[in-house]
C-alpha cells in the first residue's frame, strides 16, 4: 500500500522524501515498480470488467447488492464487500429513482369492490393447485417525456408475474385501464372466474370497466383506501421496470415508448427473478 501511494503521488512529491516519511527503502520501491501486478490485482481487474458489463446490461440501475446477486445467479461466487469495493473504485453508482407522482384518484362516488384477493399473492399451492389465470392484478404509473406526462396501465398474471395487457396514453382516464384489460382478455382468453385486483381509482371503478368485467365473468377486487400493500405485486413492478428499462423513461414520444415497452415485456425474466418469485411452468 505504501509503494502504491508513492507511485500515485510521484508527480506531486519527491520519491526520496516519501520513502523516508513512509519508512521504506528507495531500492524497495523501484523493485516493486518492476514487478508485474499480483494475481489478486489481475483477478480484480477481470472481475471489474464483468461487473461493468453486468452494470451496463442492467441499464445502470443495479447497486452492489443486486450486482452481487446477479453474479451469484451466473455461478460467479464473490464476496459482497469485494463487489462493492470494485464498483466504488470503478465509479459505478446506480441511478436514483424519480419523485413520486399520484395516479390513483379515489375521491369519487363510484362503487368500490371488496378486497377479495386479501394479499393472497402466493397462488401456487400443492394442496389446492389453481389455474394460471386464477388472479390478475392491475395498476397505473407515469412516464416523463418531452411532450409531458405519459401514463401506463398494465395487467399482470399473478401466477407468472407476466405482463399480459398494457396501454399508454397522455390522459389518465377509464380508457387507459380498459384498453389494458381488453389486451389481457385477448392474449389469455380466460374462462369465467378470474379474480382481478386493482386500486380503487376512478379508472378501475368506471361504469364501462365494471361492465366489461361482469360481461367476461371476472370478479373485481380492490385495495383498501391508502393501503398500497394490498396491491404489492403490481406496485413493485413499476419501480423495477423503470430501473431495468431506463430508456423507456427517457425516450420522447408515445410511439417510441410503446415499442420499447413491448420489447421489454418480452424480456421480463430478470424482473421476475429480482422479485424473488417461484414461477409455475
Amino acid at each position: 500500500m505504501r509503494f502504491a501511494f508513492i507511485h500515485a503521488h510521484a508527480e506531486q512529491f519527491h520519491i526520496v522524501t516519501m520513502c523516508r516519511v513512509l519508512e521504506v527503502s528507495k531500492a524497495g520501491y523501484y523493485a516493486w515498480g518492476q514487478r508485474g501486478p499480483s494475481a489478486r490485482a489481475e483477478a480484480d481487474a477481470t472481475l471489474t470488467l464483468t461487473i461493468r458489463e453486468t452494470f451496463r446490461q442492467r441499464r445502470m440501475r443495479y447497486g452492489s447488492p443486486r450486482i452481487h446477486a446477479e453474479l451469484a445467479a451466473q455461478g460467479r461466487r464473490h464476496g459482497a464487500k469485494r463487489v462493492a469495493r470494485l464498483m466504488q473504485a470503478a465509479g459505478l453508482r446506480a441511478k436514483a429513482r424519480r419523485a413520486f407522482r399520484t395516479t390513483t384518484d379515489s375521491a369519487h362516488t363510484l362503487p368500490i369492490a371488496p378486497n377479495v384477493l386479501a394479499r393472497q399473492f402466493a397462488v401456487a399451492d400443492v394442496h389446492a393447485p389453481r389455474p394460471l389465470d386464477h388472479a390478475w392484478v392491475g395498476d397505473i404509473t407515469y412516464l416523463p417525456t418531452r411532450e409531458g406526462w405519459l401514463y401506463l396501465a398494465v395487467v399482470l398474471a399473478l401466477a407468472s408475474r407476466r405482463v399480459i395487457g398494457w396501454a399508454m396514453q397522455h390522459s389518465i382516464d377509464a380508457r387507459l385501464t380498459e384498453t389494458a384489460l381488453r389486451m389481457a382478455l385477448r392474449s389469455r382468453r380466460p374462462a369465467a372466474g378470474v379474480l382481478h385486483h386493482t386500486d380503487r381509482g376512478s379508472q378501475d371503478t368506471s361504469t364501462a370497466y365494471r361492465a366489461l368485467l361482469e360481461k367476461r365473468g371476472i370478479t373485481a377486487s380492490m385495495s383498501r383506501k391508502g393501503d398500497c400493500y394490498d396491491n404489492a405485486v403490481a406496485e413493485s413492478f413499476f419501480p423495477l421496470l423503470k430501473r431495468e428499462r431506463a430508456s423507456i423513461s427517457t425516450c420522447c414520444g408515445v410511439s417510441p415508448k410503446q415499442e420499447r415497452f413491448s420489447s421489454a415485456c418480452s424480456e421480463n425474466r430478470h424482473w421476475r427473478m429480482d422479485l424473488s418469485l417461484t414461477l409455475p411452468l
